[in-house]
């Protein structure tokens, strides 16, 4: 699919598959996502620019390699994509973290907006929107706008599960949005969520419904 990664690494569709588990613990939950979203960090930056740079080891001196440019934008959509969070910041903890607040409407399904703060340099830095469930895409829609407002130019989308609705929506609204996903699913439902899915992410990983 056009302007889609499908993350298929054993150890993501190890973890995925004990996700959707109903009987998976809260605690469970939480913690294969963390992991989770390490490891599609390490595939989604893996076209990061570099630089070669001098240094001096115990031995001698050398040429390495390093990223180039400002650190990341982290910016996970609330609730739900703060369980990235922890996770890619071990692995990138020089990185700036944006907060996007929204909910969906339980009747109209659209996205509204509680919260929003972030770097005021997001022109000059990739930025990975967070979220597990690509599902209508009206939160992700209404994210990538928002940071769009604020400048941002290089945004990239990381979800845990995608519908093609979803991704169709995402795609025809933001053309110049890659995305990177663990699993696409078959379809929604009447009330908006993924099928086979694994639920609400947000009520999994904090044990509310």
């Amino acid at each position: 699919m056009q302007g889609v990664t499908v993350v298929d690494h054993p150890l993501v569709q190890h973890k995925l598959t004990l996700m959707r588990d109903k009987q998976r613990s809260t605690k469970g939950f939480r913690q294969l996502l963390n992991e989770i979203g390490m490891l599609l960090c390490y595939e989604v930056t893996r076209d990061l620019p570099m630089e070669r740079i001098e240094i001096e080891t115990p031995m001698t001196t050398m040429e390495g390699a390093q990223i180039a440019g400002k650190k990341l934008v982290l910016a996970p959509i609330l609730r739900a994509g703060v369980g990235f969070l922890d996770g890619m910041l071990t692995l990138v903890p020089a990185a700036r973290v944006a907060h996007i607040g929204l909910y969906r409407d339980p009747e109209s399904l659209q996205a509204v907006e509680y919260y929003f703060k972030a770097p005021s340099d997001l022109a000059d830095r990739m930025v990975l929107v967070l979220d597990p469930m690509l599902a209508t895409a009206n939160s992700a829609v209404a994210a990538i706008e928002r940071l769009k407002e604020r400048g941002a130019k290089d945004l990239r989308f990381v979800c845990l599960l995608a519908a093609p609705e979803g991704i169709e929506r995402l795609r025809s609204a933001h053309p110049d949005v890659h995305i990177w996903t663990a699993a696409i699913d078959e379809r929604l439902n009447d009330h908006g969520y993924i099928v086979p899915g694994l639920g609400d992410a947000g009520d999994r990983m904090y044990g509310t419904r």
